[in-house]
């Protein structure tokens, strides 16, 4: 395939030097709730995660007891004892129609990931995998591909903190546990982002449903991102162009796309399948 440079070729800077300090803390207090069994029980587990109240229905018991069963002691100190509530006061505490499972957690938000400290653990030459997402503003998409990022591996999922959902409940509830487990940068200006990760020797591939090549036309080197765009819009300009190679996905027509959880899990699935077969 053409491309704008050839692994072998390429001339990048090293990872800058950084601290592996604790992730800096996020500006407001948002996604107080987590509902949902699977995303309360990675919560719950999750030491960086402060829970400040378990609200749950008396039939949902043993399911909070087999949550905390594998937690350490220190673990199980820190969270506060259960409230008990009837079902219509578990639902009042969560947006209409959510599927709660008998388990609601108010929790304090995550501390943010910094992408320098991130990278300088990840240095080189240690393999890594990133997802980059541009305005992509679904709550329950982003948490889908959170759930595939946790499934396939993904490092670190890098996000602009304008036009991207915050970490709500319907949010952690789509992700199914996985925002306790991968890492969420959130950064200010996502033209930076990507100069970080092209100076830490990372490769940039966007997806784009018009591109010439397929993804499985590309040598998958060991560090590399992949960037998702909006559904209706897709990569913006400079994002584009920042890119190593647009990729598309080989559909079949009429299907020229896919919806952009769905696109990111089947990217990934190839990624990983293309770097360790």
């Amino acid at each position: 395939m053409s491309r704008k440079r050839s692994p072998s070729h390429r001339t990048r800077a090293s990872s800058p030097a950084g601290a592996h300090g604790a992730p800096r803390p996020p500006r407001g207090d948002i996604g107080a709730l987590i509902w949902g069994r699977h995303a309360a029980a990675a919560a719950l587990a999750n030491p960086r995660r402060m829970v400040r109240r378990i609200t749950l229905t008396a039939d949902a018991t043993d399911a909070l007891a087999a949550m905390l069963a594998p937690l350490t002691d220190g673990r199980r100190a820190a969270l506060p004892p259960p409230t008990l509530a009837d079902r219509d006061a578990v639902a009042a505490l969560c947006p209409e129609g959510a599927v709660h499972q008998g388990v609601v957690l108010t929790v304090a938000p995550l501390p943010r990931f910094d992408l320098t400290a991130l990278l300088a653990r990840l240095a080189p030459p240690a393999p890594c995998l990133f997802l980059v997402l541009d305005q992509v503003t679904d709550p329950r998409n982003v948490g889908a591909i959170l759930r595939s990022a946790a499934a396939f591996g993904v490092d670190g999922l890098v996000l602009p903190d304008r036009h991207s959902p915050p970490e709500t409940g319907t949010l952690a509830r789509a992700a199914s546990g996985a925002l306790e487990v991968v890492p969420l940068v959130r950064v200010g200006n996502l033209a930076r982002a990507l100069d970080s990760l092209k100076k830490a020797g990372v490769w940039l591939y966007g997806l784009d449903s018009e591109a010439p090549e397929t993804l499985s036309a590309v040598d998958m080197p060991g560090r590399m991102a992949l960037l998702l765009g909006a559904e209706d819009s897709g990569l913006r300009r400079l994002t584009r162009e920042a890119c190593d190679a647009l990729l598309r996905l080989p559909t079949l027509p009429p299907i020229a796309s896919l919806n952009v959880s769905n696109a990111a899990a089947v990217a990934l699935f190839a990624a990983r399948q293309r770097r360790e077969g």
